[in-house]
């Protein structure tokens, strides 16, 4: 074939151009289906999995079947290393990550999660609202795209024994969730010693007569959910942080989709997680209660000294955090800036 331009152009390098734009052109994707495949510890039949289902459907609905979500609740996946490793390498394209698994994709985003800096999720919400761009982007530069930010909750220490003090915690064989930088600094700079465990081998070392650990940390709702209210009797009143969580897909994934569709994700993702934190703070505040109607004691009023020692251990904590670079001062600074501000606002 001759064009006008006078350039020749073979026929079948003629139909290969033809079919080429047609499979770049937007019709192409029209019949095209995405699965995203999305692991998470959350149990089965929990209303925070039920908003995960809603989700789906709403996803399924809305793209007209071509955008799915197949859900992998429970930790039927393994812990969060092992989704973030199965994401990484295309078994999984998403997760609902706690902060911990947060922390192997854009740690800085932990400075939410440091013990003991907000009072209540006031205080929280504020603050998160107006560094989320800089953690979202975090995320981009590490490989996924944040589509949602749910959290946990206020987390406590239950035990089988008594905690009264923080030399009675000393004492105890504490849980520690294996590889957790924050909980190492934590622990480190109180003269506690953990025991490094996965998550998933909580419930049989709590359930075993001679178990390697008598003391763990969740939010009330986690402690129910997970079940392992049923092997510990006591709880401190005065919780350790608020849990961050994130509902993440990889930027993979993400970006294989049509405009559309990612628009789709992001903004039913955002709402599905304002949905969660709405639920998590309903059912902690509901899960006291039940926890101390199946017999956990809630212990240990704080004095004002025993107050000031665990904020000189947090900062101890801050500043191993920072050297290591896992959170960078910078990111400190920002938070304690921002919520000095709110502070003085609301005083």
């Amino acid at each position: 074939m001759v064009l006008k331009t006078g350039i020749i152009i073979k026929i079948p390098v003629l139909y290969k151009i033809l079919i080429l734009s047609l499979l770049l052109s937007p019709a192409a994707y029209a019949d095209k289906t995405y699965t995203l495949k999305f692991a998470s510890l959350i149990p089965a039949d929990t209303a925070w999995m039920k908003s995960i289902e809603s989700w789906s459907s709403e996803l399924e609905s809305k793209s007209n079947g071509q955008l799915k979500i197949k859900i992998y609740p429970g930790g039927v996946m393994g812990d969060e290393p092992d989704v973030l490793r199965k994401i990484r390498s295309r078994q999984l394209q998403g997760a609902f990550f706690t902060g911990y698994g947060i922390g192997r994709i854009y740690s800085p985003a932990r400075v939410l999660e440091m013990p003991f800096l907000f009072q209540n999720t006031d205080e929280s919400d504020y603050v998160r609202k107006r560094i989320m761009p800089d953690i979202e982007q975090g995320f981009r530069d590490n490989g996924f795209e944040l589509l949602g930010w749910p959290e946990v909750g206020f987390l406590h220490f239950f035990s089988k024994q008594p905690i009264n003090s923080l030399e009675e915690l000393k004492t105890r064989h504490i849980w520690l969730w294996q590889g957790d930088p924050m909980g190492e600094a934590f622990s480190k700079a109180a003269g506690v010693s953990p025991v490094p465990l996965s998550i998933m081998d909580v419930y049989t070392q709590l359930s075993a007569t001679h178990g390697s650990i008598d003391t763990v940390y969740n939010s009330p709702f986690g402690a129910l959910a997970m079940q392992w209210h049923t092997k510990l009797k006591y709880a401190t009143h005065v919780p350790l942080t608020n849990g961050i969580g994130g509902l993440v897909v990889s930027q993979r994934f993400y970006n294989s989709l049509p405009a559309d569709l990612q628009i789709l994700l992001k903004k039913s993702g955002q709402s599905t997680a304002e949905n969660i934190n709405k639920i998590s703070r309903r059912d902690n505040e509901i899960s006291i209660n039940l926890l101390k109607k199946s017999g956990i004691e809630f212990m240990w009023e704080w004095t004002d000294d025993e107050k000031n020692k665990m904020l000189d251990i947090r900062n101890q904590a801050a500043t191993e955090l920072s050297s290591s670079g896992y959170i960078p001062e910078k990111h400190f600074i920002q938070v304690k800036t921002i919520l000095e501000k709110f502070r003085g606002n609301t005083h």
